[in-house]
């Protein structure tokens, strides 16, 4: 019985890390495994355990240094690095994410419309539901809403199942690199981490580590919620490589959007797989709607000093929802008007990202190394070493994506 109460209690204290990790496959990043399964078959897996590793140290840090100091990201940079420079990095940081927020609503409309249901009908239906969860619920009802949507992602490990794959090849590419020099295999290498370890999440983390509650004794806890969030995220990028280099590889199906798989798969494995994908995808996405415009209004009232949170009431803090309302209703006008830049807004948030990662994970780091925040909870010599290679790694092939992006 002990056990059991303990378990409930570990269990109680997740949420964060799960659903940080998990909305890392929202339409952007689906679109981008499903792409490398289409195009290069198993051989872009062996990215997925590097990434792992990378995510699991990046997410860390920032847990330890949302707990310890209590503070949000935003808060602590303009603390630390001043006004001005904070000032410059939200604006960055807000284009950045009003486009990944487009991506999303995009990528709900047209996996909506694959099962039937016009986007005019949906994408207006889908904001208002939205926008009531984030302005009318409390943060615990809203964290129990999106880790009950996370368990659908798991419908992309159906959908590779039922794709019939070959587990031999798909068990070497994953644990040997396969690397070849051409120029679009290395854009999808970059974009596969850009995908995964982006700016927003950072700080849209770190705020909700401190709404929840969480303090130094749950330190481990944390630990083994982003580890296993971590792992779980992956795993789905893994199945949806999988299920797209099964079934639409050898077939020469070349695809640029997540929803022209569910579209592709129907031939070759059958109408449920098609379903599976397509809800799998619009839940993906819309989780993404809820998160993304969520962390701009943490991070810039942070930033400002205004009152945030989910749990405060429009009369606390008006700017919270205000941001958040723009956000999300902007981003769904967009979807919906004929002819709308979507693809331009898209590539700039890309562009922001990669320009704007560096900077986020160079200020975490320093941040979390400052012992006059920090106290005996900074980076031990050996952790340092493995956070600045995995940053490193990162601001070069950020640095390559920015480049690639401007090239095109």
């Amino acid at each position: 019985m002990k056990t059991f109460k303990r378990l409930a209690v570990y269990l109680s204290l997740f949420g964060p890390g799960l659903i940080t990790a998990m909305i890392d496959n929202d339409a952007g990043g689906i679109t981008t495994c499903s792409v490398s399964g289409a195009r290069y078959g198993y051989n872009l897996l062996w990215t997925i355990i590097p990434i792992t590793i990378s995510l699991i140290v990046v997410q860390e840090m920032v847990a330890r240094l949302g707990i310890v100091t209590g503070k949000g990201l935003a808060d602590l940079i303009r603390e630390n690095y001043g006004i001005k420079n904070t000032f410059f990095l939200m604006v960055g940081l807000f284009i950045a994410n009003l486009g990944t927020t487009v991506a999303d609503f995009a990528g709900f409309a047209a996996s909506m419309e694959i099962l039937g249901i016009s986007k005019y009908l949906i994408v207006p239906l889908g904001t208002a539901v939205i926008w009531l969860l984030i302005s009318k619920g409390s943060y615990k009802f809203v964290e129990k809403v999106l880790l009950s949507a996370c368990i659908i992602f798991f419908g992309y490990i159906i959908a590779g199942i039922m794709a019939k794959p070959d587990w031999h090849q798909v068990v070497h590419n994953t644990f040997i690199p396969h690397i070849k020099f051409e120029s679009e295999y290395l854009m999808l290498v970059i974009a596969i981490i850009g995908t995964t370890i982006t700016p927003w999440m950072q700080f849209y983390y770190q705020s909700s580590i401190i709404e929840k509650g969480l303090k130094t004794i749950h330190l481990n806890v944390t630990k083994m919620e982003i580890i296993l969030g971590s792992i779980a995220t992956n795993l789905i990028s893994i199945f949806i490589i999988i299920t797209c280099a099964a079934v639409l590889f050898p077939k020469g199906i070349r695809i640029n959007e997540a929803s022209e798989v569910s579209i592709a798969l129907e031939p070759f494995a059958g109408e449920y797989a098609k379903i599976i994908f397509a809800v799998s995808l619009a839940n993906a996405s819309i989780l993404g709607a809820i998160i993304v415009p969520l962390a701009s209004a943490y991070y810039i009232c942070e930033a400002m000093g205004w009152e945030s949170g989910v749990d405060k009431t429009y009369s606390v803090a008006p700017q919270f929802i205000w941001i958040y309302s723009i956000s999300i209703f902007v981003s769904a006008l967009l979807v919906m008007i004929p002819g709308a830049p979507l693809v331009l807004l898209m590539v700039l948030s890309s562009f922001a990202n990669g320009i704007l990662l560096p900077f986020v994970l160079v200020y975490a780091i320093s941040l979390v190394n400052n012992k006059t925040l920090m106290g005996e909870y900074t980076n031990s010599r050996g952790y340092n070493i493995i956070a600045w290679v995995t940053i490193g790694v990162l601001i070069v092939l950020s640095i390559g994506m920015v480049f690639s992006l401007y090239l095109q």
